[in-house]
């Protein structure tokens, strides 16, 4: 049983800090790889509505999500 231990100050503080750290480098991650595409990734799916480009940083996100919390978690 898991009890309350999740909620003491340094247990949520920490689980705080680390969902920040985890989404300040997936944004640093996605914007690096906008700037690497030879086009513009927002203006293609939003204005272009190209579902296909969408799909591909759709999957994109997730891997760079999946690393980020295996890395987070040190698993």
């Amino acid at each position: 049983m898991m009890g309350l231990e999740w909620l003491r100050p340094a247990a949520f503080l920490g689980s705080i800090l680390f969902a920040l750290v985890g989404v300040l480098v997936f944004w640093i991650s996605f914007i690096i790889i906008d700037k690497l595409t030879p086009y513009d990734l927002w203006g293609e799916i939003v204005e272009k509505h190209n579902k296909a480009l969408a799909l591909v940083v759709a999957a994109m996100c997730l891997g760079i999500s999946i690393i980020v919390a295996a890395a987070i978690h040190g698993g």
